[in-house]
């Protein structure tokens, strides 16, 4: 399946990348398809799924799916909470991280092809709940958040 996600998106961002279009001929291709899709998925989908009825094991599924975004929106607000704390706290320790964080990210900007950052953002996105799943991305958020303690502490005992 992530062979398979991964394959369609380059897939789709080669031909993106071939054909070159202009901001105006690429937001028209993409409103053509999202319409598209709109006519052919409810015509197709029962012919490739078959029309089965709605079982416990898929309403079970749907609230698991549910219950995931639910608390992805929270942590996201949370974040966001955290990092205006951090504003209201320390605001030099805010504008530094702020400053050097995007001071990163326009660097990364520069360097790259704006179609091959958005490739891998949208193939990100659309790996992130097997990453999930598989615990991936708790393995790295942990590691930076041992890493980020660490500085912390460091910074601590240079003030004491």
């Amino acid at each position: 399946m992530v062979s398979a996600i991964m394959g369609v998106v380059s897939l789709v961002f080669l031909t993106i990348y071939y054909l070159d279009p202009s901001v105006l001929s690429g937001v028209s291709c993409f409103v053509m398809f999202l319409c598209l899709a709109d006519y052919l998925v409810p015509i197709l989908a029962p012919r490739i799924f078959g029309s089965n009825k709605w079982t416990t094991v898929q309403q079970q599924r749907f609230h698991e799916i549910c219950s995931n975004l639910v608390k992805s929106r929270c942590r996201t607000v949370g974040w966001w909470k955290r990092l205006f704390t951090l504003k209201e706290e320390k605001p030099k320790m805010y504008f530094m991280t702020m400053i050097i964080s995007l001071a990163a990210v326009a660097w990364v900007g520069h360097q790259v092809h704006n179609l091959l950052q958005t490739c891998v953002i949208v193939t990100f996105l659309l790996l992130l709940p097997a990453l999930n799943q598989h615990g991936i991305i708790l393995k790295y958020i942990g590691m930076a958040k041992r890493k980020i303690n660490k500085l912390l502490k460091q910074k601590e005992k240079k003030n004491e």
